[in-house]
């Protein structure tokens, strides 16, 4: 059970809170659009998207958006599969089946490139037979009495692409949903989780059939559920306080270590973690802050700040082990396993059988490490051997394909996976590859791995002509901040090209190097006028160049570089993105006319200080699915559970700090800001449409010019749930920067 990391209106006649000690709100002559699906809002909703779509939706855009879709659909695309018992299951999207296909087949099929694949669920099918829009968003089995195969799991459907599921039963024997009449599980739309205690038994926490909520909207209860109870009448087995950001129940069921855990998630970075010792709740004794995951025998720590423990200090962003029982009885002698330092920081880890797999960055690239918790004849416990796996400026993952194989064939052809692991290899130029491989202990030489490559993704533009370069710009501040350049090999620094700048910054999430055949398609390969001979001379060859910027606030560099730019030092963020901006022009690679920047959710945020803040180093700012207002941030959909990361609005004192970076506050008339496309989804049940919505209707009604709005009607917080919708959503705002980049005169 892992438990390491990875975002409601006031009634407008209510008072401010200014007697009750909160930061009073400022006028908001657009708060009449928070009702999301009210009919006035919609309407208005509709006149904008018309709007954007005459603008944007020309012959040009349709062939870009057939261009991505070819990308999205292509049936040459790797198929990524889990592997439960002798199946290996994959869900699949394209052309024919749009909502997608659940479906699995076994390991000499998938390893022969042709695979024979066996449909269990279309998700088409079911969506026209029961006149719901299901997505589909994943499946948990049920452990499997010895010797027995994997049978049953709860499918977890979304109608709308939202965050809040759907769980049903399912037996992937009769490749049917099993029947709520007869006792099936199937539980109410909502958020929250699922997971099996045993063949009759549910852990649920949810926020359905009337269960309390917290202030996040997410589930404040645990219950245990049994065949043919309600929700309603479930046994509650663990409740958090209201203002705490969510309650998690789950079980290990891995035989010989079974554990039943309670997560009290407290905030986005705080959490309690509790374990069921004969039926009484235990809690582990570390730091809020120190992430805590299990394996067997093992306890792992990960501390977000530094952890001072019995005299010895240990970093943040290290890595520290102990051994479950000994941990609970008293004992807090921890091994040190992997130890964080200005470049290198541990992205996640992995446990096969007998080693575990560290995935780390040195300065944004991947290197992998294999440790060793029980080498006969180590020097010191917890051998460490790197796996040589990962050329420069790529990321390169790996983790376990089934580490409960035992040292026997189990029958899926493979002799036995329990220390076998997947590669997933991939760079801005390099299609992605799976890799498959073994490890083995080799006396003194340790860990040694062999490996066969199993897919190969498609090429999908001309990679030869293209480089990837890595660049660092120097903030505001003096920090060194990395960021990712991908052009022609021909690039010529006259400061012409059109260039797009991404970023994200925040929730300790890292921006690393990724394929992507819609941007090397729709940016990379596309051609300004002049390099076509229309206008101008421009000798060379004239495409996009694609930036993507490592900026404090991500994880690039472990929990240091997330927490410098926490809450009142959120500008670094901004700061850094600036300086990586400025680079970009000083180094004559661009100009502000051709530059633009894009992001999403907390991107959005990042662009849209960009655009408030910055409007000086921009011609074009896309952003999608974003914050904005963030004063009623913490009162919108699932707002409340990001105060960690921005602060509260509603505390005076950091009201002052927060309002320095909200953009819809920081409009100011007679200034020239830059061409502005926002986009959103209705179904958003995360961050919601509605600040979106309000930035747009508040620069148009101040008389911005070239201020567009566009606003999907499903698809969740992704804005899209299904390849037609991606492929439209990344061609409006593709096609958006490029007209506003390119066309223009220098």
């Amino acid at each position: 059970m892992t438990t390491t990391s990875a975002e409601y209106p006031t009634a407008p006649g209510e008072p401010s809170g200014a007697l009750s000690g909160t930061a009073p709100e400022p006028v908001d002559e657009n708060i009449w659009l928070e009702e999301i699906y009210g009919e006035e809002q919609l309407a208005w909703v509709r006149e904008q998207n018309a709007r954007t779509e005459e603008l944007l939706e020309d012959a040009e855009y349709g062939e870009l958006e057939d261009r991505i879709l070819e990308v999205l659909d292509s049936t040459d695309r790797i198929a990524m599969v889990g592997k439960h018992g002798q199946w290996y299951y994959n869900f699949w999207k394209d052309r024919d089946n749009p909502k997608g296909l659940w479906r699995r087949t076994d390991w000499e099929s998938y390893r022969a490139g042709s695979p024979a694949w066996e449909t269990l669920l279309d998700v088409d099918a079911l969506a026209a037979a029961e006149g719901e829009e299901w997505v589909f968003h994943g499946a948990s089995f049920l452990r499997p009495a010895a010797g027995q195969p994997h049978r049953l799991a709860l499918l977890a459907l979304s109608p709308d692409g939202g965050d809040a599921n759907r769980y049903r039963e399912f037996d992937v024997e009769t490749r049917s949903f099993v029947d709520p009449a007869e006792g099936g599980f199937d539980l109410p739309t909502a958020k929250g989780n699922v997971s099996w205690l045993d063949a009759d038994t549910l852990l649920v926490a949810s926020t359905a059939a009337g269960l309390p909520t917290t202030t996040s909207s997410y589930a404040r209860t645990g219950v245990v559920l049994r065949r043919g109870e309600s929700l309603a009448s479930a046994e509650r087995l663990f409740e958090i306080p209201e203002d705490h950001m969510m309650a998690l129940l789950a079980h290990d069921s891995t035989p010989g270590f079974e554990r039943t855990f309670a997560v009290d998630w407290i905030s986005f970075f705080e959490k309690r973690t509790s374990v069921l010792r004969d039926g009484v709740w235990v809690e582990l004794d570390v730091p809020e802050d120190v992430n805590l995951s299990s394996h067997r025998e093992w306890l792992l720590f990960r501390p977000q700040g530094e952890w001072t423990l019995d005299g010895t200090s240990y970093p943040a962003g290290s890595l520290l082990a102990a051994r479950f029982d000994d941990f609970l009885a008293g004992s807090r002698e921890l091994s040190v396993l992997f130890t964080p330092d200005a470049h290198t920081s541990l992205q996640s880890w992995s446990w096969t059988r007998d080693f575990l797999l560290l995935n780390l960055l040195r300065d944004v690239s991947s290197e992998i490490r294999v440790l060793d918790p029980q080498r006969p004849g180590a020097d010191v416990a917890w051998a460490s051997s790197v796996l040589d796996a990962c050329p420069p400026l790529h990321d390169v993952n790996a983790y376990a394909v089934d580490d409960e194989d035992g040292s026997g064939d189990d029958g899926d052809g493979s002799g036995g996976a329990g220390n076998d692991f997947w590669l997933v290899a991939t760079g801005f130029t390099t299609p992605s590859t799976l890799t498959r491989g073994t490890l083995t202990r080799a006396g003194a030489d340790g860990v040694v791995s062999t490996h066969e490559v199993v897919r190969t993704a498609p090429s999908f533009f001309d990679e030869d002509a293209y480089e990837v370069q890595q660049h660092f710009a120097v903030s505001k501040d003096g920090t060194r901040v990395p960021y990712f350049q991908i052009a022609a090999k021909d690039l010529v620094l006259d400061g012409q090209n059109p260039t797009q700048l991404s970023g994200y910054g925040g929730f300790e999430i890292s921006r690393t190097p990724a394929y992507s055949g819609a941007v090397g398609r729709a940016w990379l390969e596309r051609r300004t006028e002049e390099s076509a001979g229309a206008v101008g001379d421009v000798p060379h060859s004239r495409g996009g160049v694609y930036v993507v910027a490592n900026i404090r606030g991500g994880g690039e560099y472990g929990p240091s570089w997330h927490r410098a730019a926490l809450q009142d030092k959120r500008h670094r963020a901004y700061e850094d993105f600036a300086a990586v901006a400025q680079d970009l022009i000083a180094r004559g690679v661009t100009s502000r006319q051709r530059l633009g920047c894009v992001g999403g959710s907390n991107g959005g945020l990042l662009v849209g200080n960009m655009l408030t803040q910055y409007p000086d180093l921009f011609g074009a700012v896309s952003c999608g699915v974003p914050l904005l207002d963030m004063r009623r941030y913490s009162k919108l959909s699932a707002g409340y559970s990001w105060i960690a990361e921005y602060g509260d609005p509603d505390v005076p004192e950091q009201w002052e700090f927060i309002r320095t970076f909200s953009p819809y506050h920081l409009l100011r008339d007679g200034v020239e800001y830059p061409e502005t496309f926002i986009w959103t989804a209705t179904s958003d049940d995360r961050v919601g449409p509605v600040q979106a919505r309000k930035m747009a209707a508040r620069m148009q009604a101040m008389g911005i010019p070239n201020v567009w709005f566009h606003e999907a009607l499903e698809g969740g917080h992704a804005g899209a749930s299904d390849n037609r919708q991606a492929a439209a959503l990344q061609s409006r705002s593709q096609h958006f920067l490029w007209r506003a980049l390119a066309g223009r005169a220098a």
